[in-house]
């Protein structure tokens, strides 16, 4: 079987980002630090913007946040509020209601669009893929059969069918009819 590569080309902005401005030196730790733009840690600061953050859920231990640059339609994240890099710092609490957020993003994307699948991972460091190393997250990906197509093979270019901000309404819509995180 012939090796394949997964391309993201839309990530790069963001990845080439984080080693430049007044705090570059953190990112040669676990980059972003908490004070030196990490996107989770700034909504965690400001409940008032949730919705332009694209804020889904707030709880006790963690965030529910639409992705930015999604994979796909839907492509939630889940992130403790603590700012920690690895699952080896994550207390059993926090374990657990990570577990259940990803079972209930599930549901209230699967009420909301309809997915036929879902990926569920999470990145650790850089070499393994992470945008964020510094503060861990759990990837929430909706799947469709077929859902790869033309234009991301000829001109890596994904098409997402729907507007961040609508699928933010429709999803608070589904939780709040479902009383969703039923933690």
């Amino acid at each position: 079987m012939e090796r394949k590569n997964l391309w993201a080309p839309w990530r790069i902005g963001y990845i080439q980002g984080l080693g430049t401005g007044p705090n570059a030196a953190d990112d040669n730790k676990i980059a972003p630090s908490e004070d030196s733009g990490c996107f989770i840690c700034h909504n965690l600061k400001h409940p008032e913007d949730d919705d332009k953050n694209l804020v889904l859920w707030r709880t006790d231990n963690h965030l529910a946040i639409l992705n930015r640059y999604p994979y796909n339609n839907g492509h939630l994240l889940i992130a403790p509020v603590r700012h920690i890099p690895d699952l080896s710092d994550v207390s059993d609490e926090e374990l657990l209601e990570m577990t259940k957020l990803i079972r209930e993003s599930q549901r209230a994307l699967s009420l909301a669009i309809k997915p036929h699948g879902f990926n569920v991972g999470m990145n650790f460091g850089r070499c393994g893929g992470a945008g964020l190393p510094g503060h861990l997250h759990v990837h929430v990906v909706p799947r469709w059969d077929g859902d790869t197509n033309f234009m991301h093979v000829c001109s890596d270019t994904d098409v997402i069918s729907q507007s961040l901000t609508e699928l933010l309404g429709l999803l608070k819509q589904v939780s709040k009819e479902q009383n969703l995180p039923a933690l």
